[in-house]
């Protein structure tokens, strides 16, 4: 057995309001969270089902902040983005709109198979949320 993996990670300016957004808007639930002395999230690991991500202050002085940055000094592009695959993707679609997450790809079934829409978080960042799974069985 294999211990590899992958797992998403994103910075923001509010790490707070981030992680706000992902627990009371998208349904993530806290596993490990890390504030400064002022009670800044400097860094978060969040789950949705078997799903994991993990969210960082963002830091552009320091070494690795000097090689990314936000989507809001990109003119708000993204270059990367996340897929996390969730069973029901219509109740989940259903919840982060009816909580105001921003949906920029409305909810469609896919020529490839699954179904799935796409989002903004309040920083710009774009995640992805379906029910195609590459590691099923076809």
């Amino acid at each position: 057995m294999s211990n590899h993996g992958a797992i998403s990670t994103m910075v923001y300016k509010d790490t707070n309001a981030a992680l706000n957004f992902f627990t009371s808007v998208l349904g993530f639930r806290e596993h490990a969270v890390f504030r400064d002395d002022k009670n800044k999230v400097q860094h978060a690991e969040l789950t949705l089902g078997k799903a994991m991500i993990m969210i960082g202050s963002y830091h552009p002085e320091s070494e690795f902040g000097k090689m990314i940055g936000t989507p809001a000094e990109t003119n708000g592009l993204n270059t990367q983005t996340a897929y996390i695959i969730i069973e029901d993707v219509d109740d989940h679609y259903k919840n982060a709109k009816s909580n105001g997450a921003k949906i920029v790809m409305d909810i469609k079934d896919e020529d490839y198979g699954g179904r799935g829409y796409s989002c903004k978080d309040p920083e710009g960042c774009i995640w992805n949320f379906g029910n195609y799974n590459p590691y099923s069985e076809k």
